[in-house]
């Protein structure tokens, strides 16, 4: 190539699509979907939960100032984030496993990509007509018409987006009076950025970039294909059936008529005639427009369908494909199973077993001991107590061990600790071995602190070592 021919771009122009309207069962069941997770979404933070005295009453409560996540009955504690670890290993691993059984149901169905640019596509439809008046109206002029078109839909996606930022925040403190503060001009400035920021991306993700946020920004698509293999079930054309295509009716042509059907209505603009792609959700509308076309020219329905590759040979020679079970019910799926379940189970078994009481204890290091006027050895800790509970609590300590030792306060003989509700005290506590005990004079004696609520009577403990005078040497 000589130095005056110019190198061929690596980049192209986004070229619009607009998918046609559809009916059946696939879409219908994708706007139970919808309804189902954007409710989920926007009403969540306006419900209430009774949680008494000195409580936030909203059910779900990411509360960041008093470093809790509130759940419903749940509640969970900094030190407790292996739930939340846990979570979101059991998220992946869900994802793993309805990929490899499914394809990507969860791109097609309940991606919040997928959700709010449905949406935003059926408040286009319902301004701007279906595909064909879109076509034709992004073809022509701007003229008047053509504005107050995209005018009007622009303002409606503006107003999802402003939900949709509005929304979260609403998750991070208490609802109905960060509605007020919002409304008064009184949130904070951290408020007003967050939902704008979420309300550009929304809007520009939804309305004007939509599938290339899915070929081009998520992942997803690209980890998939070590996630699938030949006895995944996706949505796929049955080439053997379809082919050649053509509309002719002398018997030479397959039952595809080349009507386009599935093609206008895909919202990634592919074929998926020309098999399995990246770009494919799977969100399985083509199946809806190839069946009622095969309705209309007297076929059988399935050209388009879900169906597993491992099946093609097997339909081809005229028998039947696998049961539906058999390809989900394999060693991959089955080990993804057991490992999303046993977290589960693991998560569910200690949240069961956590205690209402937490308490840490640090052994004061600097100085190791200290040496009292009448020759007793004193060891200080710092002992942190949790109180979960919604009313001020006291605690009483007490500790065991083979030896004789005695516990106090700082500054009195008082064994007993006020922790307000829902707050962490720490508290400086002395140990103190007289002259003549063993734990004195020797280098680490065993011991145990135990902490009681006073009012449930329920107790727990935390092991540590008393250091005495050979501990230095």
């Amino acid at each position: 190539m000589s130095n005056s021919e110019t190198p061929p771009s690596l980049y192209a122009a986004q070229e619009p699509i607009f998918p046609r309207r559809v009916t059946g069962f696939f879409r219908t069941f994708k706007w139970w979907i919808m309804a189902a997770t954007l409710g989920i979404y926007y009403l969540t933070p306006w419900i209430r939960w009774d949680r008494g005295p000195n409580l936030p009453d909203q059910a779900v409560l990411i509360d960041l100032s008093g470093r809790r996540f509130y759940f419903f009955w749940i509640e969970i504690w900094p030190h407790e984030f292996y739930f939340v670890a846990g979570l979101l290993i059991m998220a992946g691993l869900g994802l793993f496993l309805f990929t490899s059984a499914l394809g990507r149901v969860w791109c097609g169905y309940t991606c919040p990509q997928t959700v709010w640019t449905d949406l935003f596509i059926l408040v286009e439809r319902w301004i701007e007509g279906d595909r064909n008046a879109r076509v034709r109206l992004w073809r022509a002029k701007w003229d008047m018409r053509k504005w107050r078109l995209r005018v009007t839909k622009w303002l409606v996606w503006l107003m999802i987006a402003i939900a949709t930022g509005g929304a979260w925040v609403f998750y991070f403190t208490d609802a109905p009076q960060l509605a007020v503060d919002l409304a008064t001009f009184d949130a904070h400035p951290v408020a007003y950025a967050t939902i704008a920021v979420l309300t550009a991306t929304t809007f520009v993700f939804g309305g004007f970039m939509r599938e290339q946020v899915c070929i081009y920004m998520c992942p997803w698509p690209r980890i998939q294909g070590a996630m699938m293999d030949e006895d995944t079930i996706t949505v796929g054309y049955r080439e053997w059936r379809g082919e050649p295509r053509g509309k002719k009716r002398d018997g030479t042509a397959g039952d595809c008529i080349d009507c386009m059907a599935c093609v206008n209505v895909c919202p990634m603009g592919i074929d998926i005639r020309d098999g399995q792609q990246m770009e494919c959700i799977t969100c399985a509308l083509c199946i809806d427009a190839c069946d009622d076309i095969m309705v209309k020219v007297g076929k059988e329905r399935g050209l388009i369908d879900y169906l597993a590759l491992s099946d093609e040979p097997i339909e081809r020679a005229g028998g039947a494909a696998k049961p539906v079970w058999k390809h989900i019910l394999r060693p991959r799926t089955l080990v993804y199973t057991f490992l999303w379940s046993t977290i589960g189970l693991g998560l569910i078994f200690a949240l069961f077993i956590r205690a209402e009481i937490d308490m840490t204890v640090s052994p004061i290091r600097n100085p190791t001991f200290v040496t009292m006027s009448d020759g007793s050895i004193r060891n200080a800790y710092d002992i942190r107590l949790r109180n979960k509970h919604g009313d001020d609590r006291e605690f009483h300590l007490s500790l065991s061990s083979e030896d004789v030792l005695r516990i106090g306060l700082e500054g009195t003989e008082l064994v007993s600790v006020v922790v307000p509700a829902n707050e962490t005290k720490l508290q400086r506590v002395y140990v103190t071995a007289r002259r003549e005990d063993p734990s004195a004079s020797a280098g680490r004696t065993d011991l145990r602190f135990w902490v009681e609520d006073v009012v449930t009577g329920e107790r727990a403990y935390t092991n540590s070592v008393f250091n005495g005078k050979e501990a230095a040497q």
